[in-house]
């Protein structure tokens, strides 16, 4: 009894502290030693599960106070529960079972006087109007009797959800001013601290997810970085993961798509079993990346893999199709999806891509239908992107239909917008398309100069496939554009901490949090000990910047001898792989752009724990003094060619 005790006391403080983490382990020993725990024990099992990501224990936690709730004579916690519990079915992709606790729920509340409780089940419904059915004004029913009920009763978390569903559902019906408004006053309250971590939570989720639908990438990023340092802040495994993957989408579109792809298969693996929509939409992200730099196998892989998790991965799958010349499978899926949505929002997001396809194929008519179809959707939404598309899109089909002249206002409109919004890709793609306008008008200055700057946005991006159709308009080898710009050569050094997720669940949340702090103060001294530039720190690794492969390797050994020390000193340090890869690369402001950077980084993602990886290249004729293994080749992801790599002996 003593022990049991001991445990329940230390759930109870960790949940109290949201030390999610400490209050799994302490609550799930406290459940095997008795299994007759109170109903809010139970509850309370089933919240720091969520948390952790450990709905198998969370489901059954929760069912049980479910049922000893009921048997108390206490329907209106027991609602409560059934919510949690439809939620927690939601997440793992049991939409049927979620339903049935939504109506067990409704039951139990079909009798009783007005209560908050009413409200909580409101604003569940406006969710699965929202997310599900998609029925916006349904949606807005239902979360304006959730606010009623939450300002009678005085609730400001379901206050602030309520509000922001309002937001969404009018954003849904194209009254984006208004829905924007209530959108941004429902997340002022997250980012100020006046929300449980839950809410907050769902409040930043919430609020991307319609900036990203609605293209509102510039919204999308600011919350995007908010929502990161509160993940970052939290340690937990759920969150981080669902906004690692609007992190990524982001970062995508601003053109760093290392980060992207680091920011995606983190949550790839975060969310693996604890939320299959979010898990798709992670390897949705992923398959992008993955197209944009050209590895075709890898994007299908990725493409798949969400359609396994019940994505449908559309444009993306199509577009993949698009490159590969297979027209007839390309039309066929984006055909399709345009088929299956009437939602304006999810539309919009497919039509850039028919536009493409049709024109491929030849057919001018669906390609102008597409295409008017888009500007629509653009005059009622008008965020810069959508607007940005509807303009691209139109100056492709001017091009498409032999009217040079009349493509280049639409694509110099689109190509400032798409400067405005920092999308350096599809700023480069447009640039390619009035560099084919301007040859086609004869115009063979003004071509290379467009052609020129596109292929060297390629070139920083990584985006080889269009970097070669830009060298071939330009003309010129390496671009004009490039000429003058800040290139240099530099040695890469990616860090790592292996393992991550998983060493939260172990040791806890504040203990984790003190681990990270020592590991980043730690490693940006010996960065600046031996003269490295940060260059980025995502997620558990930093990206960095050295003059000269010696300094590069001395800072790579001097880490993992630190690590080595700390663990003897003080019992534990986390183990880290750290990648060196020599490269030219092209500096803008303080990041760095290529090919180079890519190798180094997959040459890290090839390392194991506690391992130093440099490429045979990188050593060259240097003396180090270190000894190095034999060489060994590695094949990277998105690098066409094996590259031999060296394992250095630091210890």
């Amino acid at each position: 009894m003593e022990a049991l005790q001991r445990s329940l006391e230390a759930g109870r403080d960790a949940i109290r502290r949201y030390a999610w983490a400490e209050a799994f382990e302490a609550l799930s020993a406290a459940d095997r030693e008795s299994e007759t725990l109170a109903p809010k024990d139970l509850d309370e099992l089933g919240q720091a599960s969520w948390w952790v990501a450990r709905l198998d224990v969370g489901i059954p936690a929760r069912e049980r106070a479910y049922r000893d709730y009921l048997e108390e004579g206490q329907p209106r916690r027991a609602a409560t529960v059934a919510i949690a519990v439809a939620k927690d079915h939601f997440a793992v992709g049991h939409p049927s079972m979620g339903m049935a606790w939504i109506n067990r729920a409704e039951g139990l509340l079909a009798d009783e006087p007005e209560c908050v409780e009413l409200g909580y089940l409101a604003r569940t419904k406006s969710v699965l109007a929202l997310d599900g059915t998609k029925r916006f004004d349904e949606a807005l029913v239902h979360a304006r009797r959730a606010e009623e009920l939450a300002r009678k009763f005085q609730d400001r978390e379901l206050l602030a959800m309520a509000i922001q569903d309002q937001g969404r559902a009018l954003v849904g019906l194209g009254q984006v001013e208004d829905g924007w408004k209530l959108v941004d006053e429902a997340t002022v309250a997250a980012v100020a601290g006046e929300l449980s971590p839950y809410v907050t939570g769902v409040v930043y989720c919430n609020t991307i997810t319609a900036c990203k639908h609605a293209a509102d990438w510039r919204r999308a990023g600011e919350w995007t970085e908010a929502a990161k340092r509160w993940c970052e802040r939290q340690a937990i495994a759920g969150f981080p993961g669902m906004c690692r993957v609007f992190r990524a989408g982001v970062l995508l579109m601003r053109g760093d798509w290392i980060t992207a792809e680091r920011e995606a298969r983190a949550a790839c693996e975060e969310l693996g079993s604890f939320n299959v929509t979010y898990a798709a939409e992670a390897f949705y992200e992923l398959g992008e990346v993955r197209l944009h730099v050209g590895d075709l196998a890898a994007a299908e892989q990725a493409f798949t893999r969400s359609h396994d998790l019940g994505r449908d991965p559309q444009p993306g799958l199509a577009r993949l199709y698009l490159v590969q010349g297979n027209l007839k499978a390309a039309e066929s899926c984006i055909s399709r999806a345009l088929s299956e949505t009437e939602i304006e929002l999810e539309r919009a997001v497919l039509l850039p891509t028919r536009v493409e396809v049709a024109i491929a194929s030849g057919d001018h008519r669906v390609a102008a239908e597409a295409t008017g179809e888009l500007e629509e959707i653009a005059a009622t939404f008008r965020t810069a992107a959508l607007t940005a598309a509807a303009h691209t899109a139109r100056g492709r089909l001017a091009l498409a239909t032999n009217n040079a002249p009349g493509a280049l206002k639409d694509l110099r409109d689109a190509r400032r917008l798409w400067q405005e919004i920092d999308a350096p890709y599809q700023a480069a793609v447009v640039r390619l398309l009035l560099a084919h306008a301007y040859r086609d008008m004869e115009d063979g200055e003004s071509a290379g100069l467009e052609a020129s700057s596109a292929a060297a946005a390629f070139d920083r991006l990584g985006a080889g496939r269009e970097l070669r159709e830009a060298l071939e308009v330009s003309g010129s080898s390496p671009p004009r554009a490039a000429i003058g710009r800040d290139r240099a050569r530099k040695t890469f050094m990616f860090t790592d901490i292996v393992n991550s997720t998983s060493l939260v669940g172990v040791i806890g949340d504040d203990a984790w949090h003190d681990v990270v702090r020592w590991h980043d103060d730690t490693l940006r001294g010996l960065f600046t000990t031996h003269g490295g530039e940060e260059v980025d720190h995502a997620g558990d690794g930093f990206f960095v910047a050295f003059d000269d492969v010696v300094p590069a390797v001395e800072c790579a050994a001097s880490i993992q001898r630190m690590l080595v020390q700390h663990r003897q000193t003080s019992g534990f340090a986390p183990q880290v792989r750290i990648g060196l890869h020599a490269a030219d690369s092209t500096r803008r402001g303080s990041e760095y752009k290529g090919r180079g950077v890519h190798e180094a980084a997959r040459i890290a993602s090839s390392a194991e724990a506690g391992q130093i990886l440099v490429s045979r290249a990188t050593i060259g004729d240097e003396t180090i003094r270190f000894d190095l293994s034999e060489p060994q080749e590695v094949t990277l992801k998105g690098i066409t060619d094996p590259v031999e790599v060296l394992s250095v002996d630091w210890r």
